[in-house]
């Protein structure tokens, strides 16, 4: 017994070993092009005299100076602050309306033109509608995140939802599963790959429209900073806020990745055991 737990322990290692090498491989693949590109921007405007495209360097230096040293970062405060609020009733209603519409098939048959019709309409067309219901406060900027972000979350709900296997619900009626108990057992866990992946493009529309509501008729967050700079023409200051808001839209994309990864473990365990 000895001898066979003992020769197992190089096998175990060199799995684990294996494993270790293709996390690093697996975040090597994804940061040679980030870094690459970034190589070659500082290198390109290394020595460059534009006012419109300073030095790499220069703008990181800026970048110090007026997120950390001057408190810009309450800029960047107000404007996550505005997207989680706006960003978290819109996915809501999304799956919420989602829902609702998978169950009731008259009324998805109903109002599925105006669904479509506020989808393919841009929200920011929206923005002087919003000023005049809801004034130039904070209150504008969450409403127009989250009427943006409720379609790609309602869709995909639907979509994933109405693409579950009617033998599932064969076997839930067989098992006398109640309607509430097949919704939240069967259905929403069925849906949920579908579902993450509207809350992901919601997520992104939501900080494109972070961005655009804070340009019009503003006095703070990340897109009023950018467009205050560009107006009085600190080029180096604008580049700053740029660089900025792809820095937070990069980390809440990971983040997402990462929340996603730890919810839906068992999607994609399953995915992994179904592809070897």
């Amino acid at each position: 017994m000895t001898r066979v737990t003992t020769s197992l322990v190089p096998t175990v290692r060199a799995r684990g070993s294996s494993t270790g090498m293709r996390r690093v491989g697996a975040v090597l693949t994804s940061l040679w092009l980030p870094v690459l590109l970034v190589g070659i921007w500082w290198f390109a405007t290394a020595n460059s005299s534009s006012p419109f495209f300073p030095p790499l360097g220069d703008i990181l230096v800026e970048t110090w100076n007026q997120w950390v040293v001057l408190g810009a970062w309450t800029n960047a405060v107000v404007s996550l602050r505005n997207l989680f609020i706006g960003y978290l009733f819109g996915v809501l209603i999304g799956i919420v309306g989602g829902s609702l519409l998978w169950r009731l098939r008259y009324l998805r048959i109903a109002v599925n033109p105006i669904i479509y019709f506020l989808y393919v309409l841009p929200a920011p067309a929206l923005l002087p509608a919003m000023i005049a219901i809801f004034g130039i406060g904070d209150m504008r900027q969450i409403a127009l995140i989250a009427l943006g972000s409720i379609w790609p979350t309602l869709l995909n709900t639907l979509d994933g939802m109405r693409g579950i296997d009617t033998v599932k619900f064969d076997t839930a009626r067989g098992l006398r599963l109640g309607g509430w108990r097949t919704y939240t057992r069967l259905v929403l866990p069925g849906a949920s790959p579908q579902i993450a992946a509207g809350m992901r493009a919601s997520l992104t529309v939501g900080i494109v429209l972070m961005v655009v509501s804070e340009m019009v008729a503003a006095n703070s967050g990340i897109g009023f900073f950018i467009l205050q700079a560009q107006a009085e023409f600190a080029i180096k200051k604008m580049w700053t806020g740029i660089l900025v808001l792809a820095l937070i839209g990069t980390a809440l994309n990971y983040l997402f990745v990462f929340v996603e990864r730890r919810v839906l473990r068992w999607y994609y365990r399953s995915r992994a055991l179904g592809s070897s």
